[in-house]
C-alpha cells in the first residue's frame, strides 16, 4: 500500500467512478490508476468497487470505510505540509471565511480590519449565505472557518464553539404609538404587520417561540434574509421590525426608532465552527481570537481535541 494509491481510490470516488476523469485530473494514465486500484484491493483481499464488465458502477461496503479511511490519511498528511509551511512563511497564505449578511455587515468589518492590519500578507475570503450553506462550507473545506447563529451543530464534521450573545429589538419609524407606549409586550408588537428575518436566519425560531408561548399570531408581513433589507422596508412603511439589536446604527439609522426586545425573547448565540480534524495556521488562531476574546490558542485546541473548557460568552461582538 502507498499514498498514491490511496490518492488514485480518492480520485477516483471524487470523480463519480470515472477512471477517465480521474486521470485526467491526476495527469496520468487510465491503465496505471486501473492497475493500483486492483493491487491495493488484492492487498487488502477486499473489493472496494462494484464492477460490471470494466466499468466501475458502485462503491462496496468495506470500500466505503477504506475510502474514509484513506481520506483522513491524505487530509493529515495536508495537514503536515501545512504545519512545515507554516513554520517557514511569514504569516502568508489565506483565510476563507463563510457567514450570514448580518454577521459580516455588523460583527466583522472591526475584526477584519485589525486582522489586516497584523497579517497584510494574508489573502482573505469572505463567503455569504444562510446557515445551512455556510455550514456545508466549513463541513466541506472550502471554508476554513464558519460563522453563524443557527445549523452548524447538526453537522458532525464541524467542532462548534460558542462566540457571544445578543439579542432581538423592534424598529419602527419615528411617531408609532408602539414607540412612547411602554412596556414594550408581545401582545403590542403582535398588533402591527411585522417584518423579520426568514425562518432559517438569525434567531427566528426564539421569535417564534415566544409568539407561541403567548398564545399570539403575529402578522409577519415580510421575511428577508438580512437586517438592511429589513430595516428598507420598515423605512417604507411596511410594517414594524425585529431583528438583531447590533444591527441598529443610531448614527446612520436615523429615520428609525429602537426598542430593546430583550425581555421577550430568549438570546441567541452566534457560534464559530471549524472542520474536524483541521490544522489551524497561526494566523487562524489570531483571526478567532479576535472575533471571540474567550477563545485563545488553548480554549480553540481543547475544543478540536474534544476537551472540555470554560466558554466565557461576551454580550456584544
Amino acid at each position: 500500500m502507498n499514498i498514491q494509491q490511496l490518492r488514485y481510490l480518492r480520485e477516483v470516488a471524487r470523480c463519480g467512478l470515472n477512471i477517465s476523469a480521474a486521470a485526467n485530473v491526476l495527469h496520468t494514465a487510465q491503465p496505471g490508476i486501473s492497475n493500483q486500484i486492483r493491487q491495493l484491493e488484492e492487498e487488502l483481499n477486499v473489493r472496494i468497487f462494484e464492477r460490471n464488465g470494466k466499468r466501475l458502477v458502485g462503491i462496496t461496503q468495506p470500500g466505503r470505510a477504506v475510502l474514509a479511511m484513506a481520506e483522513r490519511v491524505l487530509r493529515d498528511l495536508e495537514h503536515i505540509k501545512q504545519v512545515g509551511y507554516e513554520y517557514t512563511s511569514d504569516a502568508t497564505g489565506s483565510l476563507s471565511i463563510a457567514t450570514t449578511h448580518t454577521q459580516a455587515r455588523y460583527a466583522l468589518p472591526r475584526v477584519i480590519k485589525i486582522f489586516t492590519e497584523r497579517y497584510p500578507d494574508v489573502r482573505l475570503h469572505l463567503h455569504q449565505g444562510n446557515p445551512t450553506q455556510i455550514a456545508q462550507l466549513a463541513a466541506s473545506g472550502v471554508a476554513d472557518i464558519a460563522i453563524a447563529t443557527e445549523a452548524m451543530d447538526q453537522f458532525e464534521e464541524l467542532v462548534v464553539m460558542p462566540c457571544y450573545e445578543w439579542h432581538h429589538c423592534v424598529i419602527a419609524p419615528p411617531g408609532l404609538p408602539i414607540l412612547r407606549d411602554p412596556p414594550l409586550t408581545l401582545e403590542k408588537i403582535a398588533e402591527y404587520p411585522i417584518v423579520t428575518y426568514d425562518f432559517s436566519f438569525a434567531g427566528r425560531v426564539k421569535i417564534n417561540e415566544a409568539f407561541e408561548r403567548a398564545g399570539l399570531r403575529p402578522n409577519v408581513v415580510f421575511a428577508a434574509i438580512d437586517s438592511d433589507v429589513i430595516k428598507t422596508y420598515v423605512e417604507i412603511g411596511l410594517g414594524i421590525g425585529l431583528m438583531a439589536q447590533m444591527a441598529f446604527d443610531q448614527e446612520r439609522d436615523t429615520n428609525l426608532r429602537m426598542l430593546e426586545a430583550s425581555h421577550l425573547f430568549e438570546p441567541c448565540i452566534t457560534r464559530l465552527g471549524v472542520r474536524r480534524g483541521s490544522h489551524l495556521q497561526g494566523y487562524m488562531y489570531a483571526f478567532i481570537e479576535l472575533f471571540a476574546p474567550q477563545l485563545d490558542r488553548g480554549a480553540v485546541d481543547r475544543a478540536l481535541a474534544g476537551q472540555p473548557g470554560r466558554a466565557r460568552r461576551v454580550a456584544q461582538p
